[in-house]
């Protein structure tokens, strides 16, 4: 049973843009945790950046929000998407948690770790499949979709198209006709062209800030929702109005080295000036972590004695103004 079947106007207005085009269907290696129970919102809310409340609350709910999860120091511990599968507020609340299938251990012990007595569980979904949908014409939305239990819009940027989470093995032709399975690759390099984050590559454990990582931007943060772990700096960083470094999606304009580029790798200018670090990224696209100042200025990786050039851009989604 399709829980939710939904399209943000901006996204409508997108998806009338690709009039003709067929959806595409992404298989993602992100891993699925279900948190459920009375007290399920009340428990996330101490520990994520954004108001979980929203997702029990009456009314127009939204079926899905984007947060960080920090560590004391307020740096990245992990990004999630929680989607909210209760279709009310009579019904016993039942919150998804979509993670970095790498880290899906550690965000368990670090969930039971702060339980106590509160009254969730907390289990992995073995049995579910997560998908990215980049969408083409609206007619592609599902009729009928018993094999589906969630599309919604990705909540972070309306150029991510939807979310969907199926039952394993479900056949993605009978839930959006006319879609098509793409690879995985092109969907990051896609993320990567539009600058969005997303893993432990993209947002390293312990190292990334959640307001340099554009957490604001990507609808991640609610700074009215109370404590959390990780606030203290958050909140002063975003009260002092001052981000010297953001992430940006970056391209090579040239051959790249048949090893790749280093993630975490340094950015110079041509003066040699530190300018950022890169992320990771696929092919000539990729993700870095650069001060704003630099942004217009050429831009370099040293590798092997030899300089690798690389263009910053900011991204159409962002708010305007943003880059200054």
């Amino acid at each position: 049973m399709l829980v939710r079947a939904i399209t943000a106007p901006g996204l409508r207005r997108w998806c009338r843009s690709q009039r003709g085009a067929a959806a595409a269907c992404f298989p993602l290696g992100r891993a699925l945790l279900g948190v459920r129970g009375a007290e399920a919102a009340a428990f996330l809310q101490g520990l994520l950046t954004n108001d979980v409340t929203q997702l029990v609350a009456e009314g127009d709910a939204p079926s899905a929000l984007y947060a960080h999860a920090l560590n004391v120091q307020g740096r990245c511990l992990y990004d999630v998407i929680l989607y909210r599968l209760h279709r009310s507020t009579a019904e016993e609340p039942h919150i998804l948690l979509e993670c970095d299938s790498s880290v899906l251990d550690s965000i368990q012990q670090h969930l039971k770790l702060y339980k106590i007595r509160r009254k969730v569980t907390i289990a992995p979904c073995p049995d579910l499949s997560l998908w990215a949908v980049i969408p083409g014409d609206t007619s592609s939305l599902p009729k009928c979709a018993d094999q589906a239990l969630l599309l919604t819009p990705d909540p972070r940027a309306e150029v991510m198209g939807w979310r969907l989470i199926a039952k394993k093995g479900a056949n993605l032709s009978e839930i959006i006709p006319g879609s098509q399975v793409g690879d995985v690759q092109d969907y990051h390099r896609h993320r990567y062209k539009q600058g969005i984050p997303e893993g432990v590559k993209d947002l390293p454990p312990g190292v990334a800030l959640p307001l340099e990582s554009n957490l604001a931007f990507m609808n991640g943060i609610s700074f009215t929702k109370g404590c959390y772990i990780g606030q203290e700096l958050t909140a002063r960083t975003h009260h002092m109005g001052v981000i010297r470094k953001r992430l940006l999606p970056v391209t090579f304009p040239g051959p790249l080295p048949p090893a790749g580029i280093p993630e975490g790798a340094d950015i110079l200018t041509q003066a040699g000036k530190r300018a950022g670090k890169f992320r990771a990224g696929g092919g000539e696209l990729g993700i870095a972590l650069l001060r704003l100042a630099h942004l217009q200025e050429p831009l370099c990786i040293p590798l092997a004695g030899h300089r690798l050039e690389l263009r910053a851009t900011t991204p159409e989604w962002w708010p305007k103004g943003a880059a200054k």
